[in-house]
């Protein structure tokens, strides 16, 4: 039995919108990563620098919907440090960090390699750059914060405590009480504190801070004073004796607004998503002229 021309046109119909749908998101992407690139492009040309975007959103698995976290990772200070060598000396470079941090390797490789950079570098920091990502953002000759971001303490963590917590096991309880694990653990924890504070005072001291200041505020950022996740504000900063700026430019929060979160559930954030601008306040209206005559003929 043949099928009907009907028939036959609905199954073509349905194969096109298959391919339609299937296709639909590979296009979305590499117009979104077209205009990443025209954006990154524009700024450069705008402020005369080479541009690196260092953003770490939080992914999920499209099929359990398994959160995915990404940190600073060694692919990504290879691709830095690429970037870094292929930007001439006299070129100023300004990194963009959204990242919740990463591999201590990693966020020094890419900061001593900033330090190292002849040319001024500029860290703009729009949202949050903790840990790590506070690392690199002190390799900077200048730190760009909006008003309301944030670094955090750089203080190491081993496995899923910090550092200096371990360490306290041994001021409070009995040697003879402690199980030999523990105390692995709070050895290795003395020496990352240590290397902590050499790395971090190391980083502000090609920073061109002088020596007592970046080891009181290395000793501050690294030794356990915070926990990992505590908010460092920019006014924070400043009395710290850090150089930051809160005039963010506006091309910054457009490059980030081409980093979206992937969408997996319904937000729990709603706007009208535009600029909104002040009204002029209301100007007392004038009586009709006809009115004010009689007025002043009474």
């Amino acid at each position: 039995m043949e099928a009907s021309p009907l028939n036959a046109i609905l199954s073509q119909l349905f194969w096109i919108v298959f391919i339609f749908l299937a296709v639909m998101p590979m296009i979305r992407q590499r117009m979104l990563e077209s205009a990443r690139l025209s954006l990154i492009r524009q700024i450069e040309k705008t402020r005369g620098s080479r541009v690196i975007v260092l953003i770490h959103r939080q992914e999920s698995l499209a099929l359990f919907g398994v959160p995915l976290f990404r940190f600073i990772s060694v692919e990504d200070s290879e691709e830095v440090l690429r970037a870094i060598r292929m930007t001439p000396p006299d070129m100023p470079i300004d990194i963009i960090l959204h990242t919740p941090g990463g591999l201590v390797l990693a966020s020094q490789q890419i900061a001593c390699a900033l330090c190292d950079h002849k040319a001024k570098v500029t860290a703009f920091v729009p949202h949050y750059a903790m840990s790590g990502g506070t690392q690199i953002a002190l390799a900077a000759d200048e730190i760009v914060m909006d008003p309301h971001a944030v670094l955090g303490p750089v203080d190491p963590q081993i496995g899923q405590y910090p550092a200096a917590s371990i360490l306290k096991v041994l001021e409070q309880k009995n040697p003879s009480d402690i199980d030999d694990q523990t105390l692995i653990l709070a050895d290795i924890s003395r020496k990352a504190l240590q290397q902590g504070l050499a790395l971090v005072k190391e980083v502000l001291m090609a920073n061109g801070m002088d020596e007592s200041r970046a080891h009181a505020l290395a000793d501050q950022l690294t030794q356990g004073y915070y926990t990992h996740d505590y908010p460092i504000s920019a006014s924070a900063l400043q009395a710290m004796g850090v150089k930051v700026s809160t005039e963010m430019p506006a091309e910054i929060y457009q490059l980030m607004a081409l980093y979206p979160q992937p969408v997996q559930r319904t937000s729990g954030v709603d706007y009208v998503p535009v600029p909104y601008h002040p009204e002029a306040p209301p100007q007392p209206q004038r009586a009709p002229a006809a009115r004010r005559r009689n007025t002043k003929a009474n």
